[in-house]
């Protein structure tokens, strides 16, 4: 593990490979890291994890640690994924493009396991499909249980979304199911995500959504948000530190469903509701999926 710990210098440590795969680390959303037992320390971040022939095996990214040094629990986002930002930077894009698969996937629990007549709880059951997207198209449907893509076991949602983000545009994957107990091999289409009509505005009149980022939920926004992919309506992107929206509580993800009883669609409702408004603030919004009432006086 290469890097610069606590700023001493260019530093080498060695270790062994503890694990692989490991999903609950709670550092990014897209969660599937190796751990190491090299020393790797504040400033260590963003070095090379290297394997013996001196092949770039991952970034180092983060220790768990209750003194704030190496207590040999080390992680490292893992090259394939660092090949996928790099080829984004390097192509000009703004953003990370990754395939869109356009299904909701939940974990398998022992509850569920006992349920289908699994061993062990393993893979990724489906809980909804959006209409016209890859995974439609592919053929998957409600509660099918993903087991591998292209031959590399799915132990979980979070193992999916690593090895299916990692997979190059323009393609397909080989994605196996079981359905009602019986394999079903399905070919999903390597595709982003449509990204049109985002409409996205800050909110600059003095309301409380004053300093707030809007846009129209798009099957993109979504996906980067770790949304329903059926969701629809205007969801906050971002927040000014010193705007009234941050004040009063708002967060990035929140969904606004309504404001003063007005249904809210699209961005330009939230610009009319916000200029019609009094003094007198009912809003309606979701979040972490729950749905939330709020009343705020002006």
């Amino acid at each position: 593990a290469i890097g610069n710990p606590f700023g001493v210098g260019q530093t080498v440590t060695h270790g062994i490979v503890s694990a692989l795969a490991r999903t609950q680390v709670g550092i990014t959303d897209y969660q599937f890291f190796i751990q190491t037992d090299a020393a790797i320390n504040p400033g260590n971040s963003g070095g090379a994890l290297v394997d013996m022939n001196g092949r770039l095996a991952g970034i180092n990214t983060a220790i768990f640690s209750r003194s704030g040094g190496s207590q040999g629990i080390g992680f490292a986002i893992p090259a394939n994924m660092v090949r996928v930002v790099v080829a984004s930077a390097k192509n000009g894009g703004k953003a990370v493009k990754r395939p869109w698969l356009g299904a909701r996937l939940q974990a398998v629990t022992p509850e569920i396991a006992e349920t289908i007549g699994l061993k062990a709880p393993a893979g990724a059951l489906v809980a909804s499909v959006t209409p016209g997207s890859p995974a439609a198209r592919a053929g998957l449907k409600l509660s099918d249980l993903i087991e591998s893509i292209d031959g590399q076991p799915v132990e979980d949602p979070n193992a999916f979304d690593y090895r299916f983000a990692t997979r190059p545009l323009g393609g397909t994957s080989q994605i196996e199911v079981q359905r009602n107990g019986r394999p079903v091999k399905l070919t999903v289409p390597l595709e982003t995500a449509p990204d049109r009509g985002r409409d996205e505005i800050t909110i600059t009149k003095p309301s409380p959504f004053q300093g707030a980022k809007v846009a129209n939920i798009s099957p993109a926004l979504a996906d980067e948000l770790h949304l329903d992919p059926g969701t629809e309506g205007v969801v906050v992107t971002a927040l000014v530190d010193d705007g009234m929206a941050a004040s009063v509580g708002f967060m990035k993800g929140d969904i606004i469903l309504a404001v003063n009883n007005k249904k809210i669609a699209r961005t330009a409702d939230l610009e009319r509701a916000v200029n019609e408004a009094g003094r007198l603030w009912r809003i309606t919004l979701i979040r972490g999926g729950q749905q939330i009432q709020v009343m705020l006086g002006g």
